[in-house]
């Protein structure tokens, strides 16, 4: 007794790719397939876009929030018997400073004094967050000593104090002026503490690109913010960098051991934990979007289909009179539209890698055919599209387009199968 053919034997492939090739006076592959393979192209094209774009906005906003802002702060509590209140300076942060510099991955470790002002220039006033540093920590700062963002001299840091541009705007100064610095935690008299009051020069104004630092930020010597504030002997926190800042709760227990007993650590993520919610829910309702569009454009293969199987009951009328069994039948249309999924979504990841790719060069091209206005810096905030494409990204719309052509190809294959081949051949 002869062995039954395997599932998806050559002859089914033949049969299969037979169908695919024949031209539409031959009851072949029909319109509606063709609508149906670039509509899968598109929204194949269209998902992995969409995809690198939002990997590439919330890369973007990660590294804007990170900046020149620390990864990880650690602070201190300390508890004055005398007074018996606790106090957040910390009189030994050179050696809590050196413990956590010898942890594995952190890349930069930096003392700090911290405290808010209001700073006067001609008349005009400005709030703004000082920051005492080091003159190497400030170096060693993302984005500070990078060529053409910043003007003065890095060298006089030591001399002077550095604002953001957005302060030297505000204010109306630039390098070589000098603007006061009132602060409410003065010296203390009899009377009470009076404001503090001093004038320091502009040796430095930088540019990170974020507002909330350029219009917002100072940073003076940490000696000298030390004698300004009342902090003498100690630091108001330490800020900490590591290599891979999307995991730093990794670093939450060394840090602490590190640091010793009474620390506390905030991270970026603690602070913009509502913006990364919102990002998360947003990612997965435009995937949902994007998925049912792939869904929509899967669908039209049972169109196609079905028309393909309308055309060829006189072919299925003969070959199940031949012998081939239903399952032969039910594959061979099953290729007949998997085909169509599958070349779609190649065109497609194509077409979606080459976009993310070249999407500077692509809307550079936009832009100059609509006149250099289709891109206003201005009024999108940023001055281009940001793009990254992931191979996850990539993977999950593959898997996403050629699951749903598979699926929705089952049922028009499923009744050629169960086509009667009496009925098939009645009126041939």
């Amino acid at each position: 007794m002869a062995s039954s053919p395997p599932p998806f034997a050559r002859y089914e492939w033949m049969i299969a790719w037979r169908y695919l090739r024949a031209r539409r006076a031959e009851g072949g592959v029909s319109v509606m397939t063709w609508i149906s393979l670039v509509g899968i192209t598109l929204a194949v094209f269209a998902l992995i876009a969409t995809l690198a774009v939002r990997s590439g906005f919330r890369a973007d906003f990660v590294d804007t929030i990170l900046g020149a802002n620390a990864h990880i702060t650690v602070y201190g509590t300390v508890f004055d018997a005398e007074t018996g209140s606790s106090s957040r300076l910390m009189p030994d942060y050179a050696a809590q400073a050196t413990a956590i510099a010898e942890i594995d991955g952190v890349t930069r470790v930096a003392p700090l004094i911290r405290g808010q002002v209001i700073t006067t220039f001609n008349a005009r006033t400005s709030g703004v967050e000082v920051y005492g540093l080091s003159e190497p920590d400030f170096r060693s700062l993302p984005g500070i000593a990078v060529d053409g963002t910043g003007r003065g001299d890095l060298a006089r840091f030591g001399e002077g104090i550095a604002i953001g541009s957005g302060v030297a705007r505000e204010l109306g100064v630039g390098v070589g002026d000098s603007i006061r610095l009132i602060s409410p935690d003065g010296v203390k008299t009899p009377f009470g503490t009076s404001p503090r009051v001093k004038a320091y020069e502009v040796v430095y104004v930088f540019s990170l690109g974020r507002f909330d630092i350029d219009r917002t930020r100072v940073y003076m010597p940490f000696a000298e913010a030390q004698s300004f504030f009342n902090r003498e002997g100690g630091a108001d926190e330490i800020e900490v960098m590591v290599t891979t800042p999307e995991q730093v709760q990794a670093w939450a227990d060394p840090l602490r051991a590190a640091a010793g007993d009474g620390t506390l650590l905030w991270t970026w993520q603690d602070a913009s934990g509502a913006f990364l919610r919102a990002l998360e829910i947003e990612d997965n309702v435009m995937f949902i979007i994007m998925s049912i569009l792939v869904l929509i454009a899967a669908m039209n293969i049972i169109s196609g289909l079905v028309m393909l199987v309308k055309n060829k009951g006189r072919d299925i009328g003969i070959l199940r009179t031949m012998g081939l069994s239903e399952g032969a039948v039910l594959r061979v249309f099953f290729i007949c539209g998997a085909a169509t999924g599958v070349i779609g979504t190649i065109c497609g990841v194509i077409l979606g890698c080459l976009f993310a790719i070249y999407i500077d060069q692509i809307f550079s091209f936009v832009n100059w055919i609509g006149g250099g206005g289709v891109w206003d810096p201005s009024i999108r905030g940023i001055y281009q599209v940001p793009a990254k494409l992931e191979a996850g990204d990539v993977l999950s719309a593959i898997l996403l387009s050629l699951s749903l052509s598979f699926l929705v190809t089952i049922f028009p294959a499923r009744r050629a199968a169960r086509m009667n081949p009496v009925e098939a051949l009645r009126y041939e």
